[in-house]
């Protein structure tokens, strides 16, 4: 899906490497303390010594994130259209995009609150766990889900930074929200004594603080802009293009995350056990991700601006150094965990069987991170261009090889064959999305 720029004229910028590392190093510092609220909460819930209570959390997790990150479309498709906004150099479409996304954050975020119990049902079902996982994995749920309206507008406003590449004021907002997370998550889960229910009640007091002032911050901001022109944020054809892009990465989402319901599934299937070990290595999987995701950041802004511009130079620069930059670290990413994962493994959890099982599968997570480079690269580049008809179909592509390879590897591998089938699927992913960047660009920029 392309914005029509055939009659505005390539307003030129320079992309270079500190352009790209302005933009992904301070990303890449917030979305690593997002992984530590998940490490935290499982140190928490491992201090108590109970793999029911460990691999609850997993579960509760899974499903709070298949419900809730379906929805990510609030801030990936909003950085894409505020960053060609701003490429144009329209900065009243850019306010208007920001406003547009955060009335849906808001509906959206009501409805899931309300949907709670009926959530909560359909995730036990679906996860199938023993009783006690399930017990534990409905508290989760329950309390986590009355963060949705804050969580679901905290998207609309990183959407809206990232979108104008201010990663400091996104490196801000991000800070505040997983600090305060990760405070209240060790104060009510192990000081109060609340447990997996504090934990849960951690992300909502965060989330509702950081959403207050990140909106604040932004309505500081347009206060002292021109008023935007009548009728801007009920404009058709602007309304149409934000669903049908939103239509897209929602579909795209949530094949994503049924994808890591599904190795949940199938763990939990396997055992307790190894449900609570895949749990503690699937830490390595989000933070190896969190360090992809600020070169991620880059690439979704500066071809989201590059389109806007009309100015392919930039984008093809873009491409490359987000790609050299993202290999690079993935592979020091990888080699850290493989030389440091049992200590980390030891100090998120007690239970020595959880350690043992989780320090056989050990390199398979660690190196997730260079299997998982081209897709999260790709998805920053097909979403700043907002080329979301492609990533909607090459995530079904992709899932149905990962369905494919879970039937034929699980059952003769067992855990190793599940986590083999996810690297199938990062890779397939990245690959099929990379084989359409040509097309996709001389349909975009012309063949000049």
């Amino acid at each position: 899906m392309t914005a029509d720029h055939s009659r505005i004229a390539p307003r030129a910028f320079e992309v270079d490497n500190r352009l790209v590392l302005s933009i992904a190093v301070p990303m890449m510092l917030a979305y690593l303390t997002t992984p530590l609220i998940g490490i935290t909460d499982t140190v928490v819930i491992g201090r108590l010594g109970d793999a029911a209570l460990l691999g609850g959390l997993a579960a509760g997790a899974i499903v709070f994130d298949l419900v809730f990150a379906t929805f990510n479309f609030l801030r990936t498709g909003t950085t894409g259209l505020v960053a060609q906004a701003f490429g144009r150099g329209d900065a009243p479409e850019e306010q208007a995009v920001f406003w547009r996304a955060l009335m849906t954050a808001v509906t959206l975020g009501i409805v899931l609150a309300i949907a709670a119990p009926l959530i909560v049902l359909a995730g036990a079902r679906f996860i199938a766990a023993e009783p006690s996982v399930t017990q534990a994995m409905a508290t989760y749920v329950s309390v986590r889900l009355l963060s949705s309206p804050f969580a679901l507008a905290n998207y609309a406003v990183l959407g809206y930074v990232l979108g104008r590449g201010e990663a400091r004021l996104g490196l801000g907002l991000q800070l505040l929200l997983n600090l305060v997370n990760i405070g209240l998550s060790v104060w009510l889960g192990l000081w109060m004594g609340w447990g997996i229910a504090g934990v849960a009640w951690a992300t909502v007091g965060a989330e509702a603080m950081a959403a207050t002032i990140g909106v604040s911050v932004l309505v500081l901001r347009f206060r002292r802009l021109p008023p935007l022109p009548e009728g801007a944020l009920r404009n058709i054809e602007a309304l149409k293009t934000m669903f049908a892009l939103n239509r897209d990465i929602m579909i795209r989402s949530f094949v994503l995350l049924g994808a890591f319901a599904l190795f949940a599934r199938q763990g939990a299937q396997l055992g307790t056990l190894t449900l609570a070990a895949n749990a503690v290595l699937m830490n390595f999987f989000l933070l190896s991700g969190y360090f992809l995701d600020g070169f991620a950041a880059a690439a979704e802004q500066l071809a989201g601006r590059s389109v806007g511009a009309r100015y392919r130079p930039a984008f093809a620069k873009a491409l490359r150094l987000t790609a050299i930059w993202g290999f690079a670290v993935s592979g020091a990413v990888s080699l850290i965990f493989l030389l440091f994962g049992d200590a980390f493994i030891a100090f998120m959890t007690t239970a020595e069987e959880v350690r043992a099982a989780a320090g056989r599968f050990l390199p398979w997570a660690a190196l997730t991170a260079v299997s998982g480079v081209l897709a999260f690269q790709m998805d920053g580049i097909f979403m700043g261009a907002t080329w979301s008809r492609d990533l909607r179909n090459m995530m079904l592509v992709s899932f149905a090889a990962y369905v494919a390879a879970l039937l034929l590897l699980g059952p003769v591998f067992g855990n190793s064959g599940l986590w083999a089938a996810l690297h199938i699927f990062l890779i397939i992913r990245g690959v099929s999305l990379l084989a359409m960047v040509p097309a996709r660009t001389r349909a975009t920029f012309g063949t000049v």
